[in-house]
């Protein structure tokens, strides 16, 4: 067995290469560059087939267990969402339950708020009416009714993570 979290990036790719050499698809190593420009056009044009974004690792950094040594650039698109519940504390909500596009659309969970954010949503929470406790993506949140909009940040990637930036 080869130990090589350790290594620079640059040679843990090498092996990787060799050891996917003769295995095809579905299985496949990602593209990878060190053209800044060339990264930046697979940015722009590979979206439109579904990839997330792109990831910039230095190529003499290693594997540091616990860390993540590199940095995750994705597209994100600003939408405004209808909270319609919140996960945590009534006046420091952990997450939001969003309502994004038409009334029929189906409830998501935010990811997790910042603190400071969480308070002021919290404030404007107390104005609105408690209806009951709801469940959905496995998470228990309270219903509210309310007319409260928060500008998200909806992740394009598979999981579609919805970012709460501010009220509105």
């Amino acid at each position: 067995m080869v130990r090589c979290r350790a290594l620079p990036y640059t040679k843990r790719r090498a092996l990787l290469l060799e050891v996917l050499a003769d295995v095809g698809p579905p299985i496949q190593p990602v593209p990878a560059t060190d053209d800044r420009d060339v990264a930046l056009t697979w940015y722009k044009v590979l979206q439109a087939q579904g990839i997330e974004g792109i990831v910039a690792k230095k190529g003499s950094a290693g594997y540091p267990s616990g860390r993540r040594g590199w940095t995750k650039v994705r597209h994100a698109d600003t939408q405004d969402a209808l909270v319609v519940g919140f996960a945590g504390p009534h006046l420091r909500p952990h997450h939001l339950a969003l309502l994004l596009g038409d009334e029929g659309s189906p409830v998501r969970i935010s990811a997790r708020l910042e603190p400071v954010l969480a308070g002021r949503i919290g404030e404007a929470l107390a104005r609105g009416f408690v209806t009951g406790e709801r469940r959905i993506e496995g998470e228990t949140y309270t219903r509210v009714d309310t007319d409260l909009m928060v500008e998200v940040l909806a992740g394009s990637g598979r999981h579609g993570t919805l970012t709460v930036v501010r009220m509105r």
